[in-house]
């Protein structure tokens, strides 16, 4: 990656809502999906009423002499460890100082947002779980890093690095893939010798450890963010899209009904469980099959479960598409930083395959091809290959603002479906009008 010097730049006040969105990426990028609307009764309002008149001044420039201090909003966990685990040498190169301030998903978001109405930030550079991207680049909260002398970087994975780029996948950047995050499968041996590779292959094998008297798939059916993360990549692997391009909710085609018929079947061979008991029963041998975020079975070189790619197509001869949701967590330097210059050359440095490798054993997740593929990672953490292919195939939420919003609805028309409340018909119809409402 190049990054040539620009102007120090100070964005106007902004105005920031709190929405809080879905997400995944799971602890650290290990918590993703589980950032809900939980956190929204917090307001910007309440929030700045104790910033008001107060004035922040730009820190002194890296070539004066004096020692700059950088400041970093990171999702707190293992992503603070990461980045503490490689500071030392930039700072020693840099005559910089490197704070890294580490916070609940929500608390985070709320704490950026703050941040960016003021005229020079507090924060420098700031990470952002990937269904945030749309939020936060209408509010000017990122420095743009096209306008900046971006030039795209091969090595990191193209699914990673377009989730910065505003529009997805094909504007400008906005912000570099600091964790990798993807969905897989995950199966127990004793019970699936064979991992499935389309869905209906995963029905027939839930259906056949159901009939040796052990669960078959386990689902995660709670309204909202679980049970939609849960159904999405059944429907993504038929072919179904949550949006057309004029943003009309499509989950009530025929292919969202047949993605919420499978589902439902699934739920028949097994049981409707919370994470800490899904994963319990698929790495105790009680359940067969489930989908999960690879943090929940695979803690460094060690996993209390099987884990494939999750399957892309219905069955053995239909197309295969993009399926497994993937939930990274991304980091950007802050359009009102003082020091843009130097919080660009850090987050080159801190997504560099250099400092990638040395962050995986501090608990980081790469987001590039080689460090995905070094021998010597790979040795450690045998899950990198898998996870690099599931990358490779994965599919991005919805990128709109009001994703969560849409999130919300569905996921509760999806609950009252599979608990037997309305029919597959019913409950699409009425989540597409109520994502219709949200959306616009």
């Amino acid at each position: 990656m190049v990054l040539k010097k620009v102007k120090r730049g100070i964005v106007g006040l902004l105005a920031a809502s709190l929405m809080i969105s879905a997400a995944a990426c799971g602890g650290g990028s290990k918590d993703t999906e589980e950032t809900t609307a939980a956190a929204e009764e917090t307001t910007a309002a309440e929030e700045t009423e104790a910033d008001a008149g107060q004035e922040e001044t730009a820190a002194p420039a890296a070539d004066s002499g004096e020692t700059v201090t950088i400041s970093i909003a990171a999702r707190g966990g293992s992503h603070v460890d990461a980045i503490e685990s490689v500071k030392a040498d930039f700072e020693a190169a840099h005559n910089c100082k490197i704070e890294v301030s580490g916070y609940e998903a929500a608390d985070l978001k709320k704490n950026i947002m703050l941040d960016s109405t003021k005229p020079t930030g507090n924060f420098d550079l700031v990470m952002a779980d990937d269904p945030w991207m749309p939020e936060f680049t209408e509010a000017q909260i990122f420095l743009n890093l096209t306008e900046a002398g971006y030039e795209a970087d091969s090595d990191l994975v193209q699914q990673c690095l377009d989730i910065g780029k505003v529009p997805y996948g094909e504007g400008d950047q906005y912000a570099l893939p600091f964790s990798g995050n993807v969905m897989f499968l995950f199966y127990n041996k004793d019970l699936v010798s064979d991992v499935p590779t389309d869905w209906n292959a995963v029905l027939a094998a839930a259906e056949q450890v159901q009939a040796d008297g052990n669960l078959g798939y386990v689902i995660r059916g709670q309204q909202g963010n679980p049970i939609v993360s849960d159904w999405l990549p059944i429907y993504w692997a038929m072919g179904g899209e949550v949006f057309d391009e004029n943003w009309e909710a499509q989950v009530n085609s025929e292919k969202g009904i047949a993605a919420l018929e499978l589902y439902i079947k699934l739920l028949e061979t097994g049981a409707n469980y919370e994470k800490n008991d899904l994963v319990a029963a698929v790495s105790d041998g009680k359940a067969a099959m489930s989908l999960g975020w690879p943090s929940w079975y695979v803690s460094g070189s060690e996993a209390s479960a099987a884990y494939a790619v999750i399957p892309g197509k219905v069955d053995a001869d239909s197309e295969t598409y993009p399926a497994g949701m993937i939930g990274n967590w991304m980091m950007g330097v802050t359009g009102n930083s003082g020091n843009q210059e130097l919080a660009i050359e850090l987050l080159n440095y801190l997504t560099s395959a250099e400092s990638q490798k040395i962050m995986a054993d501090a608990g980081g997740v790469p987001t590039r091809e080689s460090v995905l593929t070094d021998a010597e990672l790979v040795e450690k953490y045998p899950h990198f290959p898998t996870l690099l292919e599931a990358t490779k195939a994965s599919k991005v939420r919805p990128r709109h603002t009001n994703w969560s919003k849409a999130e919300e609805v569905l996921g509760a028309e999806l609950s009252a479906a599979v608990s037997g409340v309305k029919t597959p018909e019913e409950a699409l119809a009425a989540a597409a009008e109520a994502m219709n409402d949200v959306i616009k």
